[in-house]
């Protein structure tokens, strides 16, 4: 090196160090998520190491009851609106890469398996379309007409599932679909009518065998077991839901938002202030914990020793945490009027919580329930973190 010219020996100097420089701007996915801003059509992309914002993204629609998921690596979101939009957003450059205008109304997504095909589940007209996750291009459109053959129905709970498979339910016609796309060109559809009335939302447990659905029209959930599904559909918590009689409602829980531990799940009783505790192994009551209004979200920490409570109007200042262990109340939060979503971070340490009427995202610790740090958000609701990529069902 030293017996080469100067001019030559600082060219090659540069050029081993000019990777080396470039590196420092790179980074990786796993700290990255969104802040969708409801009423103005614009999402955040926020990192939580450091707990800060890096980019606003605008021109997203009508995001009132917006929800995301992830590609495989983390970089890209796809969001669902409301007006029945769907946006490609890439994180890192904190930029619309495409959006569609795919129906008049939708009410949320799912990306499959693979990642190659995302899932978008319409109310106006009906029915699931499946698009391509790298260029949102149309794979198929499948219309929801049931057994009777009425009008389209609008369809709710819509998850992914192994094998690459979308599990959804049919409002109008009380129905579950299996969507097969292990195939995209010849998808296959396998119905299970008569579920029950109105069903409403619906979950997938972590390990993708367990669908449920809520029922608006009446008490009880409705359950499939994915990996035995010639069993039919089977009804499950007969005294759980909406039914006729118990009202007001002010709003209807969001299934996707129970907690799931090893042994128990706690879910929201419908128009009561309580949560209930009930056995995974059989699907039985174990137990109804009082807390201080009608739940929305009912979400485990990632090590499934905590269980946040969030609430419907009036009583949406309040956040509460329940030990698992106790089954006790031992935190009572004012996180501010309009609290709205909870998202931990992957390994549980912190939670993000959107406080709609102050226009902030609160950051607290999980250890010990203290405010950590607050963003200014512009009417904050669903918080959305890239982990989900990894994650069946979110």
């Amino acid at each position: 090196m030293k017996t080469l010219p100067f001019f030559l020996r600082a060219w090659l100097l540069t050029a081993w160090l000019l990777p080396t420089m470039a590196t420092a701007d790179l980074r990786g996915t796993g700290d990255l998520g969104i802040v969708v801003e409801r009423a103005s059509g614009s999402v955040l992309v926020v990192e939580h190491s450091g707990d800060s914002i890096l980019h606003r993204i605008e021109g997203l629609g009508d995001l009132s009851h917006a929800s995301a998921v992830y590609s495989r690596d983390g970089r890209y979101a796809f969001i669902f609106g409301r007006d029945g939009g769907l946006t490609k957003i890439d994180l890192l450059k904190g930029a619309i890469v495409k959006r569609v205008m795919q129906a008049g109304n939708s009410i949320g997504g799912a990306i499959s398996q693979d990642g190659s095909l995302v899932a978008v589940s319409n109310y106006e007209p009906g029915g699931v379309k499946v698009f391509s996750s790298g260029d949102l291009t149309l794979v198929a459109d499948i219309p929801a007409v049931g057994k009777s053959g009425d009008k389209p129905s609008k369809t709710v709970g819509l998850v992914d599932a192994p094998g690459n498979q979308f599990v959804y339910s049919l409002f109008d016609a009380g129905e579950i679909w299996i969507l097969d796309m292990s195939r995209p060109k010849k998808p296959e559809i396998r119905r299970f009518p008569d579920i029950g009335r109105k069903p409403y939302d619906g979950l997938i447990s972590a390990n993708g065998r367990t669908y449920i659905a809520g029922l608006f029209g009446e008490d009880g959930l409705a359950m499939l077991d994915l990996w035995y599904p010639e069993r039919g559909v089977v009804r499950i918590l007969p005294g759980y839901g909406r039914g006729e009689e118990r009202l007001p409602v002010y709003k209807m829980p969001h299934l996707e938002g129970w907690a799931m531990t090893d042994d128990y799940a706690f879910l929201p009783a419908v128009g009561h202030h309580q949560v209930l505790v009930v056995d995974r192994s059989d699907w039985s009551e174990k137990t109804r914990i009082e807390v201080s209004g009608q739940p929305v979200f009912v979400m485990a920490r990632p090590d499934g020793r905590q269980v946040w409570v969030n609430y419907a109007f009036p009583d949406n200042q309040w956040i509460e945490v329940i030990d698992v262990p106790s089954m006790k109340v031992i935190h009572k939060l004012d996180v501010g009027k309009g609290a709205l979503h909870m998202e931990f971070t992957p390994r549980g340490e912190k939670v993000w919580i959107s406080v709609r009427d102050e226009d902030a995202v609160k950051i607290f610790s999980t250890a010990d329930a203290k405010l950590l740090k607050t963003l200014p958000a512009e009417k904050p609701s669903g918080i959305f973190f890239a982990d989900r990529a990894g994650r069946m069902g979110l």
